[in-house]
């Protein structure tokens, strides 16, 4: 997982909406889909689509993981959230708890533990309302604690908030000093969404307790430390060829030494063997997405999950080079000979028989026979690429000495282009890697003008893993985009051998980042359109591509670039002076020496605090992101735009907007991004961001630049202290109608997959060149608005099933805006 511009205010793009004069309504467009069943088009690999799982948005605890204690071990930690402290989840009742780390703790790695004076009581509440129960159904409770006197009595009680009982309580005795798990288990006498988990203890003297825990009974294929029913089951249904797991920004991110106690740092990176054995014994880490998370869920249970849907595991292991905005490499040869060992531990953990060293315990929790690892991937979005590959190369040949029939995966870094993506591929393919991992979160305009992007990839290369991928919102119109660029990933089928949109999983009321596949809360899951359009094509795969083609949309005129002007920065202060916009004969539109005051301009971000101050233009909130403030006319055209621009304190560099029409929808010359690595000049549209062009230009602090951009036409031309720093046209082509064919030999159909992202209906003459096909055929159909959202409570994008008369030449018509599966079942010869 990249870091992305926060996404703006949706607006779809009305160049596509084309309407019948005087009457209101969208017309028909004709097209001719041409199949060639007599030729043979790629092999569809069984795992093409799969998922990506990242603890982000509280996808693992509050979400899968199905405990439903918040908090349970007393580990929250400032480090994790500003706002923690080792009680959040949780309020004294009486008494005065205290929360210690000292020599009486349960275990090294989980080090801190609760003591309550008694007689006293603490309540948890649980996530997002608090804890959820079902009438009738059974919650297993278990406490590691100890007491000071021979016995304690401890009562465990479910309640709502008002103190009514949920279920008969528990009744427990603590017997003496050591530490012991006590248990039992509730059955609930009334449904409850508010409900909380009330632990008293009485007699006098100090209770001692950590892992206090809660699990439903009835967990995904009712494992122990187990899945949340129905999230789990929605991934199943999905029928993922590969799970991708465990990160994203958790791979490459904080300190990638090792737990060791006392002093351990809490910002590490995911490391697997931090995550196994007995759940009390492993150590909580500090999530990178600004929470703490308990590794509940950990290798083993990872890899458990996958063989339970039938998917293929795919981990990733960290390089030792940081990114999501960190970008550090950590020089450290024995530590880095020390992450290769573990890699190598991993793969026998995974694979080794149960009487080697780690086979053993992977036994020992429970799953004696191999997991059959195949692929493993090597960091994550790495933004320093000749820094990754040099370790990427030291993991790949001991993986490969070690174990040959081991696919060890690289990365192309956060992008889909630029300096940074090119120098990783031509490392990549220079080496002869056999996988590379390509991530990138765009706007649909993007999506849908890219359907043909890996048709030009080198057929001999390195295979694409698309990791990470989605159109930045999740309305129907986002999926539609996506499943338009599905079709090319599925006609490449030959290039692209794994693909996953991401992320899969995010709670409605802890959120970090979106889209996301799955939405819930305590209570409930959906489906996101973009769920139900991954889900369509994750059914209906095929096993090989059929050879087709598809006449296009009739094109409109390229209108110029038009938009007005804007400055704005990214956790950095910065100063600007001096700017003026001219048309292309000189004409001046606009100018402002900042010396008056800032009356000119309108802060359409909302954000950063603006001043004129001495002659300068000046945005002085060097934590604040996105501070876009716009001048000008939303109309200017072919003009040419200066600024001096002064970096004086933070992380990054300037932001000089063109073309802006408003807060989603404009382009930024952004120099001295990612944290002072790059620039680029990036295009947003509906909040979705683009980028165009890339180098590795940084900013200089309290050093003054000359700025100039020129707009002509769709061309822009960008001049840096009056040297031509860059170059581009924004001419690439809207495709609103997509097609691919494939063959599924299990049941001798084609499936006809058609995406029509438009107002238009698309009135289709569809060919298979006197190819024999029963007269009807199986009709899956996804239509709506394209501002759909499905929520909780109303789901409009959903599968509707018909059927439909088809012969050798047929015509159908896609409604607007829809994905349309037809299995057509071929006549036997």
């Amino acid at each position: 997982m990249r870091r992305i511009r926060p996404l703006l205010a949706a607006v779809l793009a009305t160049s596509m909406i084309v309407a019948l004069p005087g009457s209101g309504q969208a017309a028909d467009t004709d097209y001719r889909v041409t199949v060639d069943m007599s030729a043979t088009g790629p092999e569809i690999s069984d795992q093409l689509y799969g998922v990506f799982f990242e603890d982000i948005n509280r996808a693992a605890d509050g979400g899968l993981y199905a405990e439903l204690v918040q908090n349970r071990s007393f580990e929250y930690d400032q480090a994790d959230n500003a706002a923690y402290t080792p009680l959040t989840g949780w309020a004294p009742r009486s008494g005065n708890p205290q929360v210690v780390d000292d020599a009486g703790r349960l275990n090294e790695r989980n080090r801190r533990y609760l003591k309550l004076p008694l007689p006293g009581e603490v309540i948890n509440a649980g996530y997002n309302s608090g804890i959820r129960v079902e009438n009738g159904k059974r919650y297993d409770f278990s406490v590691w604690a100890r007491t000071d006197q021979a016995t304690t009595p401890l009562t465990v009680s479910l309640t709502d908030p008002a103190g009514a009982a949920l279920a008969d309580p528990l009744r427990l005795a603590v017997l003496g000093a050591t530490w012991t798990r006590y248990t039992g288990t509730f059955t609930a006498k009334t449904a409850s969404i508010t409900g909380r988990l009330l632990v008293s203890g009485g007699g006098a003297g100090t209770l001692a307790l950590d892992m206090v825990s809660l699990f439903p009974r009835d967990t995904y294929k009712n494992r122990q430390n187990g899945m949340r029913r129905d999230l789990a089951e929605k991934i199943a249904a999905l029928h993922p060829g590969f799970v991708r797991f465990p990160g994203g920004c958790l791979v490459n991110t904080g300190s990638h030494y090792g737990y060791e106690a006392p002093d351990w740092e809490r910002r590490r990176s995911y490391q697997w063997k931090d995550t196994i054995g007995p759940v009390e014994q492993r150590a909580t880490n500090a999530n990178f997405w600004g929470y703490n998370q308990s590794y509940g869920i950990g290798y083993y249970e990872y890899f458990q999950f996958s063989e339970d849907i039938g998917a293929m595991a795919l981990p990733v292991v960290p390089a030792l080079v940081t990114g999501c905005g960190q970008n550090q490499a950590t020089d450290d040869p024995a530590l880095l000979a020390r992450h290769i060992q573990d890699t190598l531990d991993l793969i026998e953990f995974a694979n080794g028989p149960a009487d080697s060293e780690w086979g053993k315990v992977r036994a020992g929790m429970g799953h004696p026979a191999p997991f059959g690892l195949t692929h493993l991937a090597v960091g994550n979005e790495e933004n320093l690429p000749d820094a990754y590959f040099a370790r990427f190369t030291q993991f790949r040949a001991a993986i490969e000495a070690a174990h040959p029939d081991i696919t060890v995966v690289g990365n192309s870094g956060p992008d889909d282009a630029g300096g940074t993506f090119d120098r990783l591929w031509e490392l990549n393919k220079d080496a002869g890697v056999a996988m590379v991992d390509e991530h990138y979160y765009n706007s649909p305009t993007w999506f849908l003008q890219n359907n043909e992007r890996y048709d030009s990839y080198d057929r001999q290369g390195p295979k694409v893993f698309l990791g990470e991928y989605a159109s930045q919102d999740n309305r129907f119109y986002n999926a539609l985009s996506e499943a338009a660029y599905m079709t090319g990933l599925e006609r490449n089928a030959d290039v692209v051998r794994l693909a996953s949109y991401a992320p899969l999983l995010s709670n409605e009321d802890y959120v970090q980042w979106r889209p996301d596949m799955i939405w819930f809360n305590n209570r409930a899951s959906w489906g996101s359109a973009s769920y139900e359009t991954q889900r369509l094509f994750m059914n209906n795969v095929g096993d090989r591509v059929v050879p087709s083609t598809a006449t296009g949309t009739p094109s409109q005129e390229d209108q110029p670039i038009t938009g007005a002007v804007g400055l704005s920065t990214w956790a950095t202060a910065a100063s600007y002076d001096d700017v003026r916009v001219t048309t292309q004969d000189g004409t001046q539109l606009f100018a402002d020496d900042f010396s008056g005051t800032d009356a000119n301009w309108t802060n359409i971000a909302g954000r950063g605090t603006w001043a004129v101050t001495g002659g300068a233009y000046v945005q002085s909130d060097a934590a604040a992101e996105n501070t876009m403030v716009m001048a000008g006319d939303p109309a200017w055209q072919n003009y040419d735009v200066t600024v001096k621009a002064t970096k004086q304190s933070g992380r990054e560099g300037f932001l000089v907007g063109f073309g802006v029409k408003d807060s989603g929808n404009y382009y930024w010359w952004n120099l001295g991004g990612w944290n002072n690595t790059q620039s680029a000049v990036e295009k947003a549209e509906g909040g979705g961001k683009s980028t165009l062009i890339t180098d590795g230009t940084t900013v200089e602090t309290g050093r003054t630049y000359d700025l100039r951009v020129s707009v002509l036409g769709r061309t822009v031309s960008l001049f840096l202290d009056g040297q031509k720093w860059g170059e581009f046209t924004d001419s690439q082509k809207v495709e609103p109608f997509r097609q691919v064919v494939t063959r599924d030999a299990r049941t001798g159909e084609l499936i006809v997959k058609v995406v029509n992202a438009q107002a238009n209906a698309a009135r289709a003459t569809v060919d298979l060149n006197g190819g024999g096909v029963e007269r009807s055929a199986r009709v899956t159909t996804l239509q709506g608005d394209p501002n759909d959202v499905n929520t909780q409570y109303t789901t409009p994008i959903a599968p509707r099933e018909s059927r439909v008369d088809v012969a050798s030449t047929f015509t159908h018509t896609f409604p607007p805006y829809s994905v349309t599966f037809l299995r057509i079942k071929v006549r036997s010869s």
